[in-house]
């Protein structure tokens, strides 16, 4: 079983270092072969590598690209990006819990700079619950993004930490990479699930922290914080 690991984790090397090396030449690779790299990449690497950057990149090329095949080959990056993002999503919500609120874009607009507050929710992961209010600031139609500014208040213990932050998210963002750190050492995460004429559709879901992928690593203090809670608890 250590041989096969050793083996599975050489060929898993040696393609990852295949397709970085080819995607990076861009004046030898197509669009068309960018976008099937970027996909190998996606399906084999997406909860150890953060490949938000490389979807957002051939993103504006297609922008900016004319042809017949441009918008076929975009609703295939972002169909790429929502099966990834879903899968993970369920992998996460069999461990967490999760939520979902929609966005009434025309009254975001309306609204302005003051943005629109979507309904509070109320999480549970492993005895803790935590308190999450979402306020929508921004929203960009073209791009098909919203900003967001989130609180996050732990019920217990009564001293805990206050988690607030503010970012953007769209199609490209994967709940595995792109998550909050929270004071319980857990993780929050929030994804875009749908963008319409009218509406957008938020998903949020709240997990521990050993589920978050492999580059992310628990600060030292969320160790001692783990450490004493079940210490205490003994």
């Amino acid at each position: 079983m250590s041989q096969r690991e050793q083996a599975e984790s050489t060929l898993r090397k040696d393609m990852l270092v295949s397709v970085i090396q080819n995607y990076l030449k861009p004046e030898e690779a197509t669009i068309e072969g960018r976008l099937l790299q970027l996909e190998l990449l996606a399906y084999n690497f997406h909860d150890s590598l953060n490949l938000k950057p490389l979807f957002m990149d051939l993103a504006r090329q297609l922008h900016t690209r004319t042809g017949s095949d441009t918008v076929p080959m975009l609703m295939r990056l972002r169909r790429i990006a929502r099966e990834i993002g879903d899968r993970q999503r369920f992998a996460l919500e069999l461990r967490g819990d999760s939520f979902r609120r929609m966005v009434d874009l025309e009254e975001l607009q309306k609204q302005g700079n003051a943005g629109v507050a979507l309904e509070p929710a109320t999480v549970t992961v492993e005895g803790i619950t935590s308190d999450i209010n979402i306020r929508v600031l921004g929203a960009d139609p073209a791009e098909q993004d919203l900003k967001i500014r989130v609180e996050v208040r732990p019920g217990s213990p009564p001293d805990a930490e206050v988690t607030r932050t503010e970012f953007e998210v769209s199609f490209y963002d994967f709940p595995m990479i792109d998550s909050t750190h929270l004071s319980s050492g857990q993780r929050c995460a929030i994804m875009l699930s749908a963008f319409g004429q009218q509406t957008a559709e938020l998903a949020t879901v709240c997990f521990p922290g050993e589920y978050a992928s492999l580059k992310d690593r628990p600060y030292y203090d969320e160790v001692v914080e783990q450490l004493r809670l079940r210490r205490g608890a003994r």
